[in-house]
């Protein structure tokens, strides 16, 4: 019985401290305070920097950068430490060649407002052409533009009447074709394609035939001009 009665209340401990481990730890006031005062008595480490003597990199040095070894770095280190640095200032001005370059670049991008007024008169003067153009070109489409639209309607007249006689043609054939073998045939059919083929020959032999004969014609009326004109003579 007393064994049963320690076992219970081993476990119910056991869960109380499970549950105690799940709640959320809320900050005690003298863990703050901790943090404060550790946060006023931090002593650290001093910097190994000497602030009193400016540092003049060695330029005989193979460990010291390039870039420090430069021209803009020595303006930099005279700008900053003034004749402690040791760098001549008459070394820092630009050579000929480098103040040709930096007057080329601001002539090019500062230029001065006489030149900006003539860029804009220049600009301006473009612009202006540019325009007239433009009218000029407008001016004459619009004169075009009768003669376009007549055309333009005379070739729409053209593709209608195409349209129309394309049309009458595929009904004749079809007509054609249901008068020759008793029923409609579709014009996809091989039948009809070869009937239409047969029809464009004979269409083109009785041209040819009637060229012919019209040049035959004119030849006789010739020859009988010719006989009656001798005749007269």
């Amino acid at each position: 019985m007393a064994a049963s009665v320690v076992g219970r209340s081993a476990l119910w401990t056991r869960g109380f401290v499970k549950r105690l481990r799940l709640l959320p730890s809320i900050p005690s006031p003298l863990a703050a305070c901790g943090t404060i005062l550790r946060v006023a008595f931090y002593n650290p480490r001093p910097l190994k920097l000497n602030l009193k003597t400016p540092y003049i990199p060695d330029r005989d040095s193979e460990r010291t950068p390039e870039w420090q070894k430069s021209r803009e770095f020595d303006r930099k280190l005279y700008g900053r430490h003034g004749s402690l640095s040791g760098v001549d200032a008459a070394v820092l001005w630009p050579t000929p060649e480098k103040l040709e370059e930096i007057e080329a670049e601001e002539r090019e991008w500062h230029p001065t407002l006489e030149a900006m007024q003539k860029n804009i008169e220049l600009r301006e003067r473009e612009l202006e052409k540019k325009r007239q153009a433009r009218e000029k070109l407008i001016a004459a489409n619009m004169e075009k533009m009768p003669k376009m639209v007549e055309d333009w309607r005379q070739e729409a007249r053209k593709l209608k009447a195409k349209q129309r006689e394309e049309k009458a043609r595929r009904e004749r054939l079809l007509a054609e074709a249901k008068e020759r073998f008793g029923y409609a045939l579709d014009p996809r059919s091989p039948k009809f394609q070869e009937m239409v083929k047969e029809i464009e020959k004979e269409e083109k032999r009785k041209k040819k035939l009637l060229k012919r004969m019209k040049g035959n014609s004119k030849g006789e009326a010739a020859s009988t001009d010719v006989k009656q004109a001798v005749q007269s003579t």
